[in-house]
């Protein structure tokens, strides 16, 4: 034990120090995204997003709802993650100029003639309120956020000092639509936006150039009789004190105005900083404890299993290669007992390569796009990068998957490519597409933003068959013409019969066994990916995340050597699908935290809500099984090649 200890110390050191260089890192923008200058009194376009909550996980287009729209409405051009995430983009009646503050403005009516809401208007607008929704704008592609202040738990002395005292600030995404409060419905219809921009000095007479640095809104309700307004559109707003706020009767006609404010700051964060605002709203002091103390345990976890495996090792071989008591090893029980079988084919070898095909198509995608968005080339900035490279990757890295498929069906002594390169390349996209083509369904029921288009869907069976199946059927062609894996032992022609089993090498508990340490490693960073996908957060902590990915693979590897050393041990050679199956063991746990974090963190009661979360969840469980279940089915393979081919074997 000392000896372990011994050799993880400068493990753990240079672990702290690469830990210690991790803030250092800067994301930096791509070359093209470049900022957008303005100059005094240039218009800056107020766009729309979408609606949003959390409660019902569904969104909506802007002009769902009964907002004041411009002369002519223009639809921005989304990408393909843009369109899977619901976003639409649409232009709005705000108008805003650089550097030019508005007191008080009407938006599309009025005071002798507000804006009308029907019955059916009224009831929509309520319904929507009473779910929670936000409502997301841009400005320069800088989404807005509400301020949120906080009293510091730290401040003491008298009150006056408390008065006087730092409150904590926080910003959340997007304006809350409205509120409720005695069961009554209130619509915020006063929006005060709060722009910040940075002045860019301009060599010789130039006029300066403005950068907006910040988007901040501060959303009102107020009762269309307190507001006093000319024919010009000019408005008034009552004191704070004094005002009442503008209610919603879901039962009858709702007469509204709409109406903004806009006010400029001079900031000095920089255009390429703009963004820190919006990606440290999470306390990271507990994000970095947590990480660091899941990187300490687990490493320190994985040098001592190794140091059992490779000592109980070493002594197995010692013992199996001794030439002068060949008899006595011969009766022992172990692993060198069932090495004419070890290798012997399992059952249904084309569905087990295409799984791990896909598991290897699905290894190298995640493995780029967090390396990528580690750069900083995946920025927030750049709305549906993200999900637009996944989706491109996944396609192409198809040629990998159905390679290492193609070998390894070969290996297991099959024939038929064709048929196998066909399940490769429609097994887990086929299974994929239906789960996601019947919650679509339910959501174009639901007219959600968040509903594919049937464009969309043609366009994207199109890159499943047009791209993702060709490069398969193009890899396991090559895959399966080389020449297979080279197993050290011959396979005897006859099974060996596999002697009764412990209850502990049961496959369930097994899974049990084998998922603790990888989901140990990474439950904290599930909580954040979490909180991004189902709370509308955004997620940019792909620096921690490429380091949880790397322990993951880490600890997978060891504990899938681990059980089938064990299993070996046991005289139990069907360690094929049962590898695969136990290393993905984690993929359980994360099941069972997401019906925790569907339980205690989501406010989700509705039908369709609640299958969409469970149908995208079934996925998400799916993909991480495919990919913990080959990392560890890869490892186990190779630790036991390389330990049947290091003993004498008559």
């Amino acid at each position: 034990m000392t000896r372990v200890f011994k050799m993880a110390a400068p493990m753990v050191t240079w672990l702290f120090v690469l830990l210690t260089l991790l803030p250092i890192a800067r994301p930096f923008y791509v070359p093209g995204v470049a900022p957008m200058n303005f100059h005094q009194n240039s218009p800056v376009d107020i766009k729309a997003v979408k609606l949003t909550s959390s409660r019902t996980q569904l969104p909506y287009e802007y002009y769902s709802l009964p907002f004041c729209r411009p002369d002519e409405v223009v639809y921005k051009g989304e990408n393909l993650g843009e369109v899977l995430r619901g976003d639409r983009i649409v232009n709005t009646p705000y108008t805003v100029l650089m550097n030019q503050d508005r007191k008080c403005q009407l938006v599309c009516a009025t005071p002798s003639e507000p804006k009308k809401l029907t019955v059916e208007e009224s009831k929509l607008m309520a319904e929507r309120i009473q779910e929670e929704y936000y409502v997301h704008l841009i400005a320069d592609n800088l989404p807005v956020a509400t301020r949120l202040e906080y009293p510091n738990r730290d401040a003491g002395g008298d009150e006056e000092q408390r008065k006087d005292m730092v409150k904590d600030v926080q910003f959340e995404h997007g304006y809350r639509l409205g509120f409720t409060e005695n069961s009554k419905f209130y619509l915020h219809n006063h929006l005060s936006f709060i722009l910040y921009y940075h002045r860019e000095k301009v060599e010789g007479e130039e006029e300066d150039n403005y950068r907006v640095v910040r988007f901040e809104v501060v959303p009102q309700s107020v009762k269309t009789e307190d507001l006093k307004a000319d024919d010009k559109g000019t408005c008034v707003l009552p004191e704070a004190s004094g005002s009442v706020p503008q209610e919603i009767d879901p039962s009858k006609e709702n007469s509204v105005l709409f109406t903004y404010s806009v006010h400029w700051e001079e900031s000095e964060v920089k255009w390429a900083s703009r963004w820190d605002t919006y990606l440290t709203m999470s306390d990271v002091q507990i994000h970095w404890f947590s990480i660091v103390n899941s990187v300490v345990v687990v490493f320190f976890l994985s040098g001592i299993l190794s140091m059992i495996i490779i000592r109980t090792l070493r002594k197995d071989i010692a013992n199996y290669n001794r030439e002068d008591d060949i008899e006595d090893t011969m009766e022992e029980s172990g692993w060198k007992n069932v090495h004419g079988d070890v290798f012997r084919p399992p059952q249904y070898p084309m569905i087990l390569s295409s799984l791990l095909g896909s598991g290897i198509q699905l290894f190298c995608m995640v493995l780029i796009v967090i390396f990528v968005a580690m750069l900083g080339m995946l920025s927030p900035s750049s709305r549906g990068a993200l999900m637009t490279t996944a989706c491109f990757l996944f396609m192409f890295m198809g040629l990998f998957g159905g390679y290492f498929a193609g070998r390894l069906y070969r290996t297991l002594k099959g024939h038929r490519w064709r048929k196998g390169a066909f399940c490769t390349a429609m097994l887990y996209p086929g299974v994929v597409f239906s789960i996601c083509f019947v919650l679509n369904c339910f959501i174009w029921g639901e007219h959600s933003s968040g509903a594919v288009p049937f464009t969309t869907m043609l366009a994207l069976l199109c890159m499943w068959f047009g791209i993702s199946m060709p490069l398969v059927y193009l890899g396991y062609y090559f895959g399966f013409r080389k020449q297979p894996y080279d197993n050290p032992v011959r396979t005897n022609q006859i099974p060996r019969q596999v002697p009764e089993q412990r209850w502990y090498m049961n496959k369930f508990v097994g899974i049990l066994m084998a998922g603790i340490l990888p989901f140990g490693a990474m439950f904290i960073e599930l909580f954040f990916i979490f909180s991004a996908i189902w709370e509308n957060q955004f997620y940019y902590l792909f620096g921690f995340l490429f380091l949880v990915f790397i322990i993951l693979v880490v600890s997978c590897s060891q504990i899938s050597i681990v059980m089938v050393y064990f299993q070996l041990c046991a005289e139990d050679y069907r360690w094929w699908w049962r590898t695969f199956l136990v290393s993905g063991g984690s993929a359980f746990y994360v099941l069972v935290y997401a019906i925790f974090y569907f339980v205690n963190k989501l406010d989700i009661v509705e039908f369709i809500p609640s299958l969409l979360y469970f149908g995208y969840t079934a996925l998400m469980v799916l993909s991480f099984w495919l990919l913990t279940g080959t990392i560890g089915f890869y490892a186990a393979y190779m630790f036991i090649r390389k330990i049947y081919a290091a003993v004498k074997i008559d």
